[in-house]
């Protein structure tokens, strides 16, 4: 995916680290035992030497928290590197044991669900997919589903569901995460779904649900481009438009799982039809159905033509290629739509970095230097360096990792605060 930020120094051999690289200030809401953690984690390899000058404790409470996370069973001593010019014993070295627990992670979709196993020191041991009818569903279908790409998943690497220490999935809509509770997502028939509670009456592992904007951007936050950056919003535009954002290296999630649905925030009162039911949202003009609502005028393909959102795009991407100005027309307009819904987001977050993902990236109409320049424009940043943008061109499963990175942190702050016996 990307190179590891973390700077392993000439021990090329260490594992990569995982997880968000934190700042030492300001990490008063954590224990030093789970900083310890989290450090030797995000690192993949650190002696206490280490540990002790970046966060800044003494050497007795550095022995004595490590010996202690040993004991757990989280963290193992390892030979370290050899001294230079190979003089004297290789220091001991600490890393994370990855059988300790092992966690699955799954992104829900309209066509494709993708899961994948992880181990504890965040190493992907499998990973399935299940394609799906693109319809609406109720409950026990999607935990049916859920069950299906669990089984393939689990038969793949070997693991039974009692080796499975936690589940997380994310799927597109409005979720309360804290309490499991799918307040409405476009492919479920039923509003306020109790995901969690259908998924632990089936299985006696824990589940945790959030937003798959938000599972995405835990991946670059734990895997990718955002763990060494304190700010930074992650654009996806697929099936819908989704938005996640990390504030001060935390994914930030609101009150009540509302916040941060860009797609649909209004650009244009009375507008286009969105699939929540209201009109004039981001996503009824970048969405892959607001795309292919218009593509079959473009093409002049008959309504009554039953053809997939896939096909129909991939035929406006062609057309517009050979230069069908009706094709490009619609690119060029959502790509309007979109430095609209950008330079909100710079206006107000103001993020180090914005991150635009998805399929829909891969036609880039969507990202030209139109686009771009237009977003600045909108802003009021005139004489000021403008937001950087990157494309990701991420694939499916790692919507599905950056639902493991969320079962990992929960399953690691819950270990951490029982009481050793």
């Amino acid at each position: 995916m990307y190179d590891d930020p973390i700077k392993q120094g000439d021990n090329a051999d260490a594992p990569t680290g995982y997880g968000p690289i934190l700042p030492v200030l300001g990490r008063d809401t954590t224990t030093l035992r789970q900083q310890i953690f989290e450090y030797v984690r995000a690192a993949g390899r650190a002696a206490r030497a280490d540990v002790t000058r970046a966060l800044g404790i003494s050497a007795g409470s550095a022995t004595t928290l490590t010996a202690d996370l040993i004991a757990r069973g989280m963290l193992r001593e390892v030979e370290g590197l050899a001294r230079e010019h190979g003089r004297g014993r290789p220091p001991v070295a600490l890393e994370v044991v990855p059988d300790y627990k092992h966690v699955i992670g799954i992104k829900l979709s309209d066509e494709t669900h993708t899961a994948v196993l992880t181990d504890f020191a965040g190493n992907v041991l499998a990973d399935a997919s299940f394609v799906t009818p693109h319809t609406r569903k109720v409950l026990s279908v999607i935990l049916d589903e859920m069950d299906t790409l669990i089984a393939a998943l689990l038969s793949s690497a070997g693991k039974s569901m009692d080796e499975i220490s936690a589940v997380a999935v994310g799927l597109s809509g409005i979720v309360d995460h804290p309490t499991g509770n799918v307040v409405w997502s476009p492919f479920l028939t039923e509003r306020d779904v109790d995901l969690t509670a259908g998924f632990t009456a089936r299985h006696n592992v824990a589940l945790y649900v959030d937003n798959d904007a938000n599972m995405l951007t835990l991946a670059e936050l734990w895997f990718g481009a955002g763990r060494d950056l304190s700010n930074f919003a992650v654009v996806t535009i697929e099936h819908g438009v989704g938005m996640g954002i990390v504030i001060d290296n935390q994914l930030f999630r609101g009150s009540r799982g509302m916040g941060l649905e860009l797609g649909h925030t209004k650009v244009q009162l009375d507008g286009a039809l969105c699939r929540c039911g209201q009109r004039g949202c981001l996503e009824a003009y970048l969405a892959d159905y607001a795309l292919a609502r218009e593509a079959t005028t473009a093409l002049d393909r008959p309504h009554t033509l039953v053809q997939s959102q896939h096909s129909i795009l991939e035929a406006l991407y062609a057309q517009a290629k050979d230069g069908n100005k009706a094709a490009v027309t619609i690119f060029q307009r959502a790509g309007r739509y979109l430095s609209v819904g950008l330079s909100n987001v710079v206006q107000l977050f103001d993020p180090q970095l914005i991150i635009l993902s998805g399929e829909r990236m891969r036609y880039d109409y969507l990202y030209a230097e139109s686009v771009m320049k237009d977003m600045q424009s909108l802003t009021l940043s005139d004489g000021r360096a403008p937001c950087p943008v990157e494309i990701h061109g991420w694939g499916d499963l790692v919507w599905a990792r950056g639902a493991t990175a969320l079962a990992l942190s929960e399953i690691t702050t819950a270990a951490l605060s029982e009481t050793k016996s």
